[in-house]
């Protein structure tokens, strides 16, 4: 976990409900079959002109660290533990002054199954019970590119998953409460993220979904739909 992740909000509704300063970029639209390496919107906090202004901004999932001689092994670094985070060479440096909120309606598991005799894999999408976004920890990290290209790649930190949904898999994203948003962004701050969250994670809820969502190809909000029993 995550390995998938689907958001539906557009760039406008992003903008409202994270109270945007500035949008820097064109955004993604919405995609209910994030794979990694994909675009996806980020919203993170930098100094302009003497000012800290909250931008959402398009970045590419998965880490690339600055030191990177390539970014082929961003595909690898789409998670990362929080447990660790201060411990890692890959995300010492962004957890000090790089994180980041990663927005989402929800994300998907797979649990093993026997279909017809065969093994096989059954996708859930999991989100919170309350209907509101899941709003993801991540960190985002800027990489130069040979040619002196520019490119932001960005994680999400997993935690141990709760009761609800341990039994699927045992990490989850670790989400961000609304009032601790400003504590998470500010790139000035020095914070334990262990320590960061005050308020119990939402309540998650989940379903089984088609198997269409198992190729990357495949998007649409069906995706998401429930399986009928």
């Amino acid at each position: 976990m995550c390995g998938r992740y689907a958001l539906s909000m557009a760039g406008e509704d992003l903008e409202e409900y994270f109270e945007i300063d500035e949008v820097a970029g064109p955004l993604p639209g919405p995609d209910w079959n994030i794979a990694p390496t994909d675009p996806v919107p980020a919203v993170f906090e930098r100094e302009r002109s003497g000012e800290l202004r909250r931008l959402l901004s398009p970045v590419r999932w998965g880490l690339v660290p600055s030191w990177s001689k390539d970014a082929s092994g961003a595909a690898r670094l789409i998670n990362a533990r929080v447990e660790t985070l201060a411990e890692k060479p890959a995300f010492r440096k962004a957890l000090a002054a790089r994180r980041c909120l990663l927005p989402a309606d929800g994300y998907y598991e797979w649990y093993p199954v026997t279909i017809d005799g065969k093994a096989a894999k059954q996708p859930y999408f999991i989100r919170p019970a309350d209907g509101t976004p899941l709003v993801m920890a991540g960190l985002y990290e800027f990489w130069k590119a040979p040619d002196g290209s520019w490119l932001t790649t960005a994680t999400v930190i997993t935690t141990s998953a709760t009761d609800e949904v341990g039994h699927l898999h045992d990490r989850m994203p670790m989400a961000v409460a609304r009032q601790d948003w400003d504590a998470w962004l500010d790139p000035a701050g020095r914070l334990d993220p262990l320590g960061l969250l005050t308020v119990p994670t939402p309540s998650l809820e989940f379903h089984r979904v088609s198997m269409a969502v198992n190729k990357v190809a495949n998007d649409g909000p069906e995706l998401v739909e429930p399986l009928a029993e």
